[in-house]
């Protein structure tokens, strides 16, 4: 078993943070320590991915275990409040026959295989200084020009300094820069690469804002840039129209600008999104479009997430001059007195892809989610899903792939 394992960068912060916390009155550690609270995540996950294409590998199949123990700190009073996180994590292998590992549910080992068991542990100093956040450490995000991966046993972190301002009314402003990242399925941290470009780089940073214009109208701007390899400006905005009789129309635009960055090759990519959502009675029917133009594909940090609306459970239809539809449909149950139970199925359909080969590039995604979680009793909160996903494409992989998700979560405080 791989030790529990946490970056020395990570104490100076933290050393520092309980320095100057001792040094304050002792009743200032009140609210410390009234404000934390703790959680136990439980996840059994079960991830099958069967290949399809002509000589490629039979399957990938593994089983696993999963705990993720966060506590998060108050803070201390006074007009500089200190604080502390801890994110402990552990994953143990339950099955992974001989051939089927690679499902990034679990580190690889030197055989070929997957580990038995791996652990790690992150640390998080934070200080507040009115509505204004700062978080050194160990850090999970999701934002338009960066994002955690968390579809798998445990999610990724990355390791670096965040901060939040709230001062003005409705308008919040973020920046962070990060050094490295840990992926779903490794304990250690390394440099950032960017998805299909390419390159190596130990920095990457952002800063930018939302604003709500209205109640019902949120515009965001962010810049990116993943030193010396790309640079990203983000503009997007979410609009949800009330139509009355509980019938609404959500509309989410996304626009990004991508080009090369310090020494780089040549890079140029343009992405546009939009996803419209008309919601009425536990039903929600949503009609997508996405378009990649320029001379590359979209970039993004490897092993991470791509803020697009048509990345989806496996693909991201994010390939050079590509264009894709989406046709979504999802339904709460709570509107037949069955709270607790949603199902979500979407096609989504990419064409004009450039490839090696000669002709036209094309590929098609089919996901079907279900999932429970129950409302009360002795089992409340334990949750449920089955995620069904089908891919074919004329470039790339030809997918079949099931995950079955099991998960409780239990407050210890």
């Amino acid at each position: 078993m791989r030790q529990l394992t946490s970056s020395p960068c990570v104490f100076t912060p933290v050393g520092t943070l309980l320095g100057l916390s001792l040094m304050v009155a002792p009743n200032a550690h009140a609210e410390f320590i009234a404000d934390s609270k703790a959680t136990l995540e439980a996840r059994n996950f079960y991830f099958n991915r069967d290949f399809r294409q002509e000589g490629a590998r039979d399957k990938a199949e593994e089983w696993a275990q999963g705990f993720l123990l966060r506590m998060e700190s108050g803070y201390t009073t006074g007009t500089v409040g200190f604080g502390l996180d801890a994110l402990g994590m552990a994953g143990f292998k339950l099955d992974s026959g001989g051939g089927t590992a690679g499902t990034n549910l679990l580190p690889p080992d030197l055989s070929g295989g997957s580990q038995d068991q791996y652990s790690e542990l992150g640390l998080t100093a934070k200080v507040r200084i009115s509505n204004s956040t700062l978080k050194l450490g160990t850090l999970q995000i999701k934002d338009p020009v960066v994002s955690s991966n968390d579809t798998r046993l445990l999610p990724a972190t990355f390791r670096g300094g965040l901060l939040n301002v709230q001062e003005v009314d409705r308008l919040k402003l973020t920046a962070g820069q990060f050094t490295q990242i840990n992926v779903v399925d490794s304990t250690d941290y390394q440099d950032f690469t960017a998805n299909r470009i390419g390159g190596s780089s130990d920095r990457f940073q952002f800063a930018g804002g939302d604003y709500q214009f209205l109640p019902n109208l949120t515009a965001q701007y962010r810049y990116g840039q993943l030193e010396n390899i790309y640079q990203q400006n983000y503009l997007g905005f979410v609009h949800t129209l009330d139509l009355g009789a509980g019938q609404s129309l959500k509309s989410d635009v996304r626009y990004s600008r991508s080009t090369e960055d310090g020494n780089f090759r040549d890079l140029d990519n343009q992405a546009f999104g939009a996803l419209f959502t008309y919601s009425v009675a536990g039903h929600g029917l949503g009609l997508g479009y996405q378009r990649m133009s320029g001379d590359d594909p979209f970039p993004y940090i490897g092993r991470s997430d791509p803020y697009l609306v048509n990345f989806v459970q496996i693909g991201d239809f994010a390939n050079v001059d590509e264009r894709s539809w989406q046709a979504r449909y999802d339904y709460n149950f709570t509107a037949l007195g069955l709270p607790g139970l949603t199902f979500m199925t979407r096609y989504i359909s990419g064409d004009n892809v450039q490839r090696t080969a000669p002709g036209e590039g094309k590929e098609w995604e089919r996901n079907t989610d279900i999932a429970y979680v129950v409302q009360d009793g002795t089992f409340k909160g334990l949750g449920v899903k089955w995620r069904n996903a089908s891919v074919r494409s004329n470039f790339g992989n030809d997918l079949d792939e099931n995950r079955l998700i099991v998960s409780y979560t239990l407050g210890l405080w």
